[in-house]
């Protein structure tokens, strides 16, 4: 393995990855651009197909490009389309099995001409399989088998030597990322229909809704207008969630009081006032339909602790505290 050479100059290093990252980036506005053109048409195609089909998305390639695939895959799956990679040396081993006739494949393969991809592509055409091809190679055997071939422009690779794939692997994944992305938007894809593909870790967490960690009940701190300041003051104590709801005749929340506006107002006779006197108007508030990551963002921003959970008549059903959100791992 050879190592670096002991002459090299180290301000040699960060102009190599600017020159990498300047052309990759030209690669990506030339995709870009074959989108706002003859681009347009295969790929729209392409999202009807794949968005009508009953069955799942089957993505494959050789080497870099099928590594591509993979993530293309997953991304795909993960975004409501239905997918799996399959590795073309395996499906001529036995894993075609796996591809049923309302399955729909994409093949990645910059040249098109790639000899592990013979099988894949002969199986296809005997189901009548419906075939996308990921290719630079307008006149290749991939693009003459295709049903729908996404043209990739032939764009200069980061590699000085022009072999390694670089810029051609960046374009094959942004457009595969284009393509979830639109299938997602052409599905009406939610944040709630991604929560159910992505329930752990943070990204889950952030997609949780305000209702899943909400406290409800008697837990939740809250008197009526007019209640004496003393009782209303022990009721948020005795809630531990540093704050206490104030609700009006009709059961609608009308202000709140934080352990803040008790300590600014210690110097204050509060023994025969009522609470509302010391009261915020207007709280915060939060839908329980809410995301838990909008619920901290709130917190965040008005530098308060906690937000009472409201129905759309404004009647308080709950209450959600910062501690809560971080429990479940929002950020």
């Amino acid at each position: 393995m050879k190592k670096i050479l002991p002459d090299y100059p180290s301000n040699e290093i960060p102009r190599s990855a600017g020159r990498t990252i300047r052309t990759e980036m030209n690669g990506l506005h030339a995709l870009a651009t074959a989108l706002e053109n003859g681009l347009a048409e295969p790929f729209t195609r392409a999202v009807q197909t794949l968005g009508s089909i009953t069955g799942r998305v089957i993505v494959t390639g050789v080497g870099k490009s099928g590594h591509i695939g993979a993530k293309i895959a997953a991304t795909l799956s993960s975004t409501g389309t239905p997918s799996h990679f399959v590795h073309p040396a395996e499906a001529n081993h036995g894993d075609l099995g796996m591809i049923e006739r309302d399955d729909a494949i994409i093949v990645l393969s910059w040249s098109g001409e790639s000899a592990e991809l013979k099988g894949i592509l002969a199986y296809s055409r005997r189901f009548q399989i419906p075939l996308v091809a990921f290719t630079s190679g307008a006149d290749s055997a991939l693009a003459r088998e295709a049903d729908l071939v996404m043209l990739l422009p032939k764009e200069q690779e980061a590699c000085p030597h022009g072999l390694a794939p670089t810029t051609s692997t960046l374009m094959q994944l942004a457009l595969g990322d284009a393509l979830a992305v639109a299938l997602l938007e052409a599905k009406g894809f939610t944040a709630g229909d991604f929560h159910t593909f992505h329930p752990g870790g943070r990204l889950g967490a952030n997609l949780a809704h305000v209702s899943d960690v909400m406290h409800t009940g008697e837990s939740v701190p809250l008197v009526p207008s007019g209640t004496p300041a003393p009782e209303a003051i022990m009721t948020l104590s005795v809630r531990k969630f540093g704050c206490v709801g104030i609700t009006g005749p009709d059961g609608r929340l009308i202000g709140i009081v934080t352990d803040g506006d008790v300590a600014r107002n210690l110097g204050r006779n509060l023994v025969d006032q009522p609470i509302d006197a010391i009261m915020t108007s207007q709280p915060k508030t939060i839908a329980p339909t809410a995301l838990a990551s909008t619920a901290m963002a709130i917190l965040n921003q008005n530098s308060i602790g906690a937000l009472i959970v409201t129905d759309n008549t404004l009647s308080p059903i709950g209450i959600v505290h910062f501690h809560d959100l971080l429990r479940i791992g929002v950020a």
